[in-house]
């Protein structure tokens, strides 16, 4: 059960640092690395990519409870906006989980590995916006909310990728953008989880420790590690330039997008 302990640290620790940094709940890295470690254990194939994606939402609940607290003592969450979001994001990766088990996974992760390319470069290449350059409607924030949980559930993401654009595109400093995306993080990983609960609890030939699709012995290793490293990345994001920051997330999610695609194929 432990024997691969030292690859769940490692993760966690690495998972941790960059959703204090930047916000990510890690996911794109997380997925593929537990698929493989899964795959080495002799878990069952077919069970394999749900295992990483249900454990990885998983360990979102507690990374971003530790990422949270560290922009919240830097007044860098928005939570009047995290309250606005939060129904159509809990809605939306509820429902994007219940549809995990029956979607082609590889087909999902193509998609959003092209989706988080447009992010990247529109972040790393695009200019600065002018506050309220776009205006934040009801019907829109309902509509990207839940669009943001489907795409998140699906690719077990936290979803900062699509908030933090979403968000620095209506005028709100990189910095704030970063530390609202963890916030809501937290309803995000709580109805994903839920949902991958739920439908792994139907499934047969799963290993013992799991619940569902999350298995129990990587959720511990990765949050253990990643909770002890997310307020330094947190606090190393609150001094460093809001223009690098923005490079540096482009650039990690270009890399980690990148990782993803090449691993499910």
């Amino acid at each position: 059960m432990f024997e691969w302990w030292w690859a769940y640290l490692a993760l966690g620790a690495f998972v941790g640092f960059f959703a204090g940094l930047l916000g990510i709940g890690g996911g794109a890295a997380m997925v593929p690395v537990l698929a493989f470690v899964y795959a080495a254990k002799g878990f069952d194939a077919a069970q394999v990519v749900h295992l990483a994606l249900g454990t990885s939402m998983a360990t979102i609940l507690f990374t971003s409870v530790s990422s949270v607290r560290a922009h919240h003592g830097h007044g860098a969450v928005n939570w009047q906006m995290v309250k606005r979001m939060a129904p159509g994001i809990v809605l939306g990766t509820f429902g994007g989980a219940l549809l995990a088990s029956v979607l082609d996974v590889r087909l999902l992760s193509v998609v959003f590995t092209l989706l988080i390319y447009y992010i990247s470069a529109q972040m790393f290449f695009g200019k600065k916006p002018e506050a309220g350059a776009m205006p934040i409607t009801t019907t829109g924030l309902n509509t990207s909310a839940a669009f943001i949980g489907v795409i998140s559930s699906l690719t077990a993401t936290g979803g900062a990728a699509l908030v933090v654009a979403w968000l620095v595109k209506r005028g709100i400093r990189v910095h704030e953008a970063i530390g609202t995306a963890a916030a809501i993080g937290w309803p995000l990983a709580a109805a994903g989880t839920a949902g991958y609960v739920i439908t792994g609890l139907r499934q047969p030939a799963l290993p013992d420790f799991s619940i569902g699709y999350v298995y129990l012995p990587g959720l511990a290793g990765i949050v253990v590690a990643s909770m002890l490293l997310a307020p330094l990345g947190a606090k190393l994001a609150h001094r460093t330039p809001g223009a690098l920051l923005k490079k540096i997330f482009a650039a990690v999610l270009f890399t980690l997008a990148t990782k993803m695609l090449v691993s499910f194929f």
